[in-house]
């Protein structure tokens, strides 16, 4: 079985994040750098099936700029059994739409039984890009999956919803995300990191997958305004001389918070 997971270099959460005040883009030099923890878990799902199946190839796929090398490779010493990276200028603040445009094209030239994704960047936190890619592969897919059994032939999973829980099943070739029910994810070994340097690794451009960012029939978005977040000002102190209660409740009342 030949499964795709899709994975994402992404800010430290625990660093400082900015924007671009000219761009509205995210300014990746503000601070780390990291392979998304919702992207290594779905490797992680790939990896626990290929222990009990040997013959599964598993390929990480990332739309990231050209320094995402690093990251790919530990996605590799992780385990996966290659790499491919979609890098190319013409991408600099791609939206939802074009990401999904892009990736299933790489999925459709690589080949593949099954996508595995993450349901939430933490970046962007969009939610739809693996039904976005299913629709444009034209597969069935399987989404906010808590828990996931794969077959030879069909993927089963549950989703987690307000009212209770749901059984889903997609047969195969499909596309699935999951959310952070699923386990963490293994950390690479010394063995796994030197293997890494010897696998394949590919590189496309939009040009070797066929795909104009400016193509008319695109739909695309685009940042027309951006602005800091102001600088939080000093609460309010209330000191009670016996009217406490009714200033707490004032200020609950004109800030609308009852």
């Amino acid at each position: 079985m030949k499964i795709i997971v899709l994975v994402k270099e992404v800010p430290d959460t625990y660093g400082d994040r900015k924007l671009d005040l000219e761009t509205g883009l995210a300014e990746r030099s503000a601070g780390e750098v990291v392979l998304d923890e919702i992207g290594e878990r779905s490797l992680e799902v790939a990896l626990s099936f290929a222990d009990k199946n040997a013959n599964t190839e598993m390929v990480v796929l990332s739309m990231a700029p050209e320094s995402a090398t690093a990251t790919l490779r530990r996605a590799l010493a992780m385990g996966a059994t290659s790499a491919v990276h979609v890098a190319d200028g013409g991408l600099s603040g791609a939206d939802l739409g074009l990401t999904a445009e892009v990736l299933a094209a790489a999925i459709q030239r690589t080949g593949f039984d099954l996508v595995i994704a993450g349901d939430l960047s933490t970046d962007g936190t969009g939610g739809v890009l693996a039904a976005m890619v299913a629709e444009l592969l034209s597969v069935p897919h399987a989404t906010s999956l808590s828990s996931i059994e794969i077959d030879s032939e069909i993927v089963t999973g549950i989703r987690v919803t307000e009212d209770g829980t749901m059984q889903l099943s997609a047969p195969l070739p499909a596309v699935v995300s999951i959310t952070e029910a699923l386990p963490d994810a293994r950390l690479p070994n010394f063995k796994g990191i030197m293997a890494a340097k010897k696998k394949t690794f590919e590189t496309f451009s939009l040009a070797d997958l066929g795909v104009d960012p400016d193509a008319s029939e695109s739909a695309r978005s685009i940042v027309i305004a951006v602005a800091e977040k102001p600088a939080r000002g000093p609460g309010l102190k209330i000191i009670d001389e016996g009217d406490a209660g009714d200033k707490l409740a004032d200020f609950l009342l004109q800030n609308r918070l009852v």
